[in-house]
């Protein structure tokens, strides 16, 4: 049963990118083709101007920006997790054992954060197209709806949560935390030979922060301290792992004539400026084991 049920809820990963991909595509094509506003200069508007596309404006680019960096991450990490799920059936002895140890830590990342943060994409979406959005003239509102409910099937957030930093970082002697460690290493260091060494030390910043985050959320070995915070954990987990999943991507796109390759490592920029650094206030709670909702009277809520 969880054979099918992991397997299932990388497929929602999928879906839920999907969703925030056709999203971003509605978003973009409109944003392209709608002229609204001026520049402002030092001189102030010109009022006689062309009113110019959405996509010139700064808080739109921001927008599209983030939808692409959600659902394409979002897509390339569940992509991932299903070439995991064959090499797991089909690999060698050796690679399939990784892959095991892989899929047991990134499936509720899949499942989770592409439910998540694809939602808030088809979110934007609907912001783009302002008040249009909101209507049935345009399928963004659907999408968002439809999206809403790959937070819940097949194992809420806080259940994934719980899976993640109750059993997964810690089975096997820490065997998923290595495979992965592994992989991102090999990440760090060839974004640093193609010159990308900024990224390259934010993200073996991050990567260490979650791992000795965890080691202080079960520092006291009681599950009733490490698990309250389970979901702050598994929120910034995922961004963390999606920054790598970013940079591999940046680092092939690198130097590349392909016609997308530009705005991957726009996209990547874009995760590593406005994203990665939410990972600190997520990992803060973790880390001190803050017990507020745990022993927070009932009759207060």
């Amino acid at each position: 049963m969880f054979h099918m049920m992991n397997a299932a809820r990388i497929e929602i990963g999928l879906g839920a990118a999907a969703l925030g991909f056709a999203g971003y595509a509605t978003s973009l094509d409109y944003a392209r083709h709608r002229r609204q506003g001026r520049p402002t200069t030092r001189a102030g508007k010109d009022a006689l101007a062309p009113q110019v596309p959405l996509t010139d404006h700064a808080d739109v680019k921001r927008m599209l920006l983030a939808q692409k960096s959600y659902s394409e991450g979002a897509i390339a990490l569940g992509l991932y997790a299903a070439r995991l799920l064959d090499e797991q059936a089909t690999g060698a002895a050796e690679d399939a054992e990784t892959a095991g140890h892989l899929l047991d830590l990134l499936t509720p990342v899949v499942k989770s954060w592409a439910s998540e943060w694809c939602l808030e994409a088809n979110s934007l979406a609907i912001q783009v197209l302002g008040g249009a959005g909101y209507t049935r003239d345009f399928p963004v509102e659907q999408y968002w709806r439809d999206n809403r409910l790959n937070m819940i099937h097949e194992g809420t957030h806080g259940i994934q949560a719980l899976d993640l930093l109750g059993r997964k970082v810690v089975q096997d002697d820490g065997a998923n935390l290595l495979a992965l460690d592994t992989r991102i290493q090999a990440t760090v260091t060839e974004a640093a030979r193609v010159g990308l060494e900024a990224q390259s030390d934010e993200l073996a910043a991050a990567w260490a922060s979650a791992v000795d985050t965890a080691a202080r959320a079960w520092a006291t070995g009681d599950p009733a301290d490490a698990l309250p915070n389970a979901t702050p954990y598994l929120q910034g987990f995922g961004h963390v792992v999606l920054a790598w999943i970013w940079l591999d991507l940046a680092v092939a796109a690198r130097g590349s004539e392909h016609p997308e390759a530009a705005g991957k490592v726009a996209a990547m920029q874009y995760f590593f400026a406005y994203e990665l650094p939410k990972v600190r206030a997520w990992f803060d709670v973790v880390a001190r084991r803050v017990d507020l909702c745990r022993d927070l009277d009932p009759t207060l809520l």
